[in-house]
């Protein structure tokens, strides 16, 4: 194998290590969110998403890339949102074209209880896969991203 075969090789490894992550996290995730509060995964990054903005709307467009989404699934998703009553849309003042999407009071308190069970169970989900040899030095890149975090999640475990 000559180095340029290596290089390809890890980065596959890398690819495979950060799906394997992913993966370990989501499935957690969407079984304490879908159970607690009925609430998928991709639902409660898009009221989340939501709750970061100023002024507490986005774009569909800004919304779609903010949840990994393709524009048609973000509709999709802002529809079932929106009959559940924890979204809405607002035209946009600016551009008749434009449609915003904000969160109801209902998306508002359902991610209120919401979010201490996600940070719980990603708090989890990490150090869970600290314990992994495969997975430390992805997590542990992880940690080292957000000043503090290290020391946090020591804490917390």
């Amino acid at each position: 194998m000559g180095i340029a075969d290596d290089a390809v090789e890890i980065r596959a490894r890398g690819w495979r290590t950060l799906v394997a992550l992913h993966s370990l996290i989501e499935t957690e995730l969407e079984r304490a969110l879908q159970s607690a509060h009925e609430i998928t995964v991709v639902e409660y990054t898009v009221l989340d998403a939501l709750s970061r903005q100023d002024g507490w709307h986005m774009r569909m467009r800004q919304l779609a890339r903010a949840a990994a989404l393709s524009s048609s699934a973000t509709t999709r998703l802002v529809t079932r949102l929106e009959d559940r009553g924890l979204l809405t849309r607002i035209l946009c003042a600016d551009d008749r074209r434009g449609i915003y999407t904000e969160l109801t009071p209902a998306g508002w308190d359902l991610l209120t209880a919401a979010r201490p069970t996600h940070e719980r169970v990603l708090r989890e989900a990490l150090a869970d896969a600290a314990e992994q040899p495969e997975l430390r030095s992805l997590v542990d890149a992880l940690h080292a991203t957000v000043p503090g975090a290290q020391q946090s999640a020591a804490a917390n475990a």
